[in-house]
């Protein structure tokens, strides 16, 4: 396994980046009515996750750590409905929605790691 010096090397953020770019990527077909609702919405949620994964990296405290990580985890369940809202109201094909929810999933499994990993330092402390 790779030793993770900075936030540039850990995969969960990697990950979630990626996400955030293809999720603005998506937003820019939508209508325009929608600009300052859904689009604003998801685009926002999603570079939530990102910045909270980096905050909760950057963390000394292992408490204050994991309380980032689940706002992340939080912001990204959030993300996953804006795509399903998306797709209910047409604006996102079938496969585009469930490649995005399964990235999304793979992302959840990594911060549920991050959260791991942080109680398993809380006890060796």
């Amino acid at each position: 396994m790779a030793e993770v010096l900075t936030i540039f090397d850990l995969k969960a953020w990697q990950k979630a980046r990626l996400l955030r770019i293809k999720t603005s990527n998506i937003t820019k077909s939508f209508p325009s009515e929608e600009k300052y609702r859904l689009t604003d919405q998801i685009v926002r949620s999603s570079r939530s996750v990102v910045a909270n994964i980096a905050e909760g990296f950057g963390c000394y405290y292992y408490k204050a750590a994991i309380q980032y990580y689940r706002h992340a985890r939080g912001s990204l369940v959030e993300t996953m409905e804006h795509i399903s809202c998306a797709y209910d109201e047409g604006y996102v094909e079938k496969g585009i929605c469930v490649e995005f929810l399964k990235e999304s999933e793979e992302i959840k499994m990594l911060i549920n790691g991050l959260i791991r990993s942080q109680n398993s330092s809380k006890k060796k402390s």
